[in-house]
């Protein structure tokens, strides 16, 4: 089952309008409308909220692991003509090209597997702007793979 689908199942089995779970988590009752039909998908942080809500874990919604690892899909979307081996290189050494602190931050998202909130909270930096800077990194990424392997 999706996100979508068990946030839908979790808040109609709970008698909650699409409106009022949005109240809940200070969100637009539009935005819960696309999580539910699969347009976005909530963040760790928003899902730990949500399971919250409905005293479960959040485990019983997403796989923390896959929703991070879904963020680098687009990047590495279109490499399966490249060896496992070399693609494992060509990341490397567009990590090791970035700022120690974008590595840092890099690394701590797709590495440790941490959540956004942990990384602004160990720069201290606004979560907007860890997000910010993760999606500027997986364009370069996506660019940098592209023309290392034509």
């Amino acid at each position: 089952m999706t996100i979508g689908k068990t946030i839908a199942e979790l808040r109609i089995n709970s008698g909650m309008s699409q409106q009022t779970l949005a109240d809940k988590l200070f969100v637009s009752r539009d935005l819960v409308s696309k999580w539910e039909n699969g347009t976005r998908t909530p963040d760790y942080p928003t899902i730990e909220r949500i399971a919250g809500l409905f005293d479960i874990s959040p485990d019983l919604i997403v796989d923390k692991n896959n929703l991070i690892f879904k963020e680098l899909t687009a990047c590495v979307a279109d490499t399966d003509d490249i060896p496992q081996e070399r693609l494992t290189e060509i990341i490397n050494v567009f990590v090791r090209s970035l700022s120690e602190r974008r590595a840092r931050v890099f690394l701590g998202r797709y590495y440790f597997l941490k959540t956004t909130a942990e990384i602004s909270a160990e720069y201290n930096i606004g979560e907007n702007h860890v997000r910010s800077i993760l999606s500027k990194i997986r364009k370069k990424l996506k660019k940098y793979i592209k023309e290392s392997f034509q």
